[in-house]
């Protein structure tokens, strides 16, 4: 089978197309506003956000990584304090540790979901541990009851980055069901246009259901300021602007219906992947639903060969992530080294990638893993 059709990683052009006039109206309304900064359309996502995710305060911001050193220093940590994350996740996580001149601690994930572990979570808290991120990675949910029942044990901060997995639901062992993001002190998010709920630029935003929280992240956002030209704590400027806010809300009124197409596609990719021998499709973890911002596979061997041929045939993949954070050359003075989390740096070397938005089709999907599963059984 073979294909004339342009594969995209991401089809964002073929999502614009679907909501094309509702996205022009809106920023020519935001344009002929002259409200760039804080206008109405910021306070209306907000809000919608806020009651779509069922959390009490939405506080956006310019971008994710923002949002996580908002978080950060709403909590008032301290240089030298302990913040453990995970070292297979983008750079961002422990980019803002480490700016804050806190201390990034690493704990290796688990082979099947790929975040973090719990059951390594409690050996690595000392008494500098001041706080916990653990990373909802690839589309669905860390072990939140898990985290939460150690960080209240311990009594240190919860931090969820939710970069890839809004829309996620979290379910209890007592059946309760939470939005992935809202059950820690803070959740984070990136409105990176290839996000499940992308904007057109940059945009980020945090989750928080404490008042105090919410109060501070925003004045941090502002400059540390709540009066404008009156300053009570240190902050930053950073600002969803509202182009990005009036798109994101029309995306948002979307956002299930994108969910869903992401699940029927993943669940199209691991039906045609059934029985391959020497390709691990994603599992999907009891306690959390997936939205699948990634489709991730493992490659037994030769990842990097396949995804070779596989380009040269004209289909993007992506590895996310191919160097794990403690083994960056950013990060040496962490004092980690090279086989200190072998799951970690064992999955660097398999994990693959597949297209996955919201626009794939049969025909494409059965291109593609076509081409993957010749080209697996073909390289030496």
């Amino acid at each position: 089978m073979a294909t004339t059709r342009s594969i995209q990683m991401v089809d964002l052009q073929s999502q614009y197309q679907k909501i094309k006039s509702e996205i022009d109206t809106a920023i020519n309304q935001v344009i002929e506003s002259c409200q760039f900064i804080n206008g109405p359309a910021v306070k209306t996502f907000s809000q919608n956000l806020a009651t779509y995710l069922g959390v009490k305060h939405v506080i956006p911001c310019a971008n994710g990584t923002d949002a996580l050193q908002v978080a950060l220093m709403a909590l008032d940590l301290k240089p030298g304090d302990e913040v453990i994350t995970t070292p297979f996740t983008f750079v961002a996580t422990a980019e803002v540790i480490a700016l804050l001149q806190l201390k990034p601690v690493f704990v290796d994930v688990n082979p099947c979901t790929f975040m973090i572990d719990e059951y390594r979570l409690e050996a690595a808290i000392t008494e500098k541990t001041k706080c916990i991120i653990p990373v909802h990675l690839f589309g669905q949910a860390s072990n939140m009851e898990a985290i939460m029942t150690i960080a209240k044990k311990r009594k240190v901060y919860v931090v969820e980055d939710n970069a890839q997995a809004i829309g996620a639901t979290f379910q209890f062992a007592n059946g309760k069901k939470q939005a992935v993001g809202t059950i820690g002190d803070f959740g984070t998010t990136s409105f990176f246009p290839s996000k499940n709920l992308g904007c057109y630029g940059d945009g980020g935003a945090l989750f928080t259901n404490d008042d105090t929280l919410a109060e501070k992240a925003r004045m941090i956002c502002n400059h540390g300021s709540k009066v404008r030209y009156y300053h009570d704590s240190i902050g930053v400027n950073s600002r969803l602007d509202s182009i990005q806010a009036t798109v994101l809300d029309i995306k948002l009124k979307h956002l299930d219906e994108y969910n869903a197409a992401r699940q029927k596609a993943a669940a199209t990719y691991t039906s045609l992947l059934k029985g391959v021998a020497g390709i691990t499709t994603p599992k999907i973890a009891q306690y959390s639903t997936h939205v699948f911002h990634q489709y991730t596979l493992l490659l037994d061997q030769n990842r990097d060969k396949v995804q070779k041929v596989l380009k040269e045939k004209g289909i993007p993949t992506g590895v996310y992530y191919p160097v794990p954070l403690h083994m960056q050359k950013a990060y040496k003075a962490s004092g980690y080294n090279e086989g200190d989390f072998p799951v970690s740096e064992d999955l660097a070397k398999k994990v693959l990638s597949l297209p996955m938005h919201t626009e794939l089709d049969q025909d494409l999907q059965e291109y593609i893993i076509g081409a993957l599963v010749d080209a697996y059984k073909s390289v030496k």
